[in-house]
């Protein structure tokens, strides 16, 4: 696995057209570090325990810059819990309702059968899959 550094996360966004800021690196420093489906809200607050200065909508703004240059993707899980995923190559997920974590399920791990027929003039580009679990008592 790759050592993340805020150096090479600066090499990161030039890669991926992205002007390196200050903040830009310290979100993608946030997020690749860790390897984790992080929330909005949990970028913020890793951000600001380093540098107590990126804006909610700093971060908001620099997340849908990502997303736009494929750097990251986005896992919504419901309408109300929006994870940003650093990992883009294909996999699914798993997600525990009870603790609301999210991991990786290895596409290769899956099978999917008997896609319905796609209208004329289209072609399926990703199919994300999002299994919901919780603890049986």
């Amino acid at each position: 696995m790759l050592h993340y550094s805020h150096d090479n996360m600066a090499e990161l966004l030039r890669a991926h057209d992205i002007n390196p800021t200050h903040q830009r690196i310290e979100i993608a420093y946030a997020l690749f570090s860790r390897q984790e489906h992080l929330s909005a809200d949990q970028v913020m607050a890793i951000v600001n325990d380093r540098h107590a200065e990126t804006s909610k909508a700093t971060v908001y703004n620099t997340l849908n810059l990502f997303l736009e240059k494929g750097l990251i993707r986005e896992v919504i899980v419901d309408p109300s819990k929006v994870f940003y995923d650093p990992n883009t190559g294909p996999h699914h997920h798993l997600y525990e309702v009870d603790s609301g974590r999210l991991t990786d399920i290895d596409a290769f791990d899956v099978r999917i059968e008997g896609l319905p027929a796609l209208p004329k003039g289209v072609e399926t580009v990703g199919i994300d899959l999002i299994v919901r679990v919780k603890r049986t008592a």
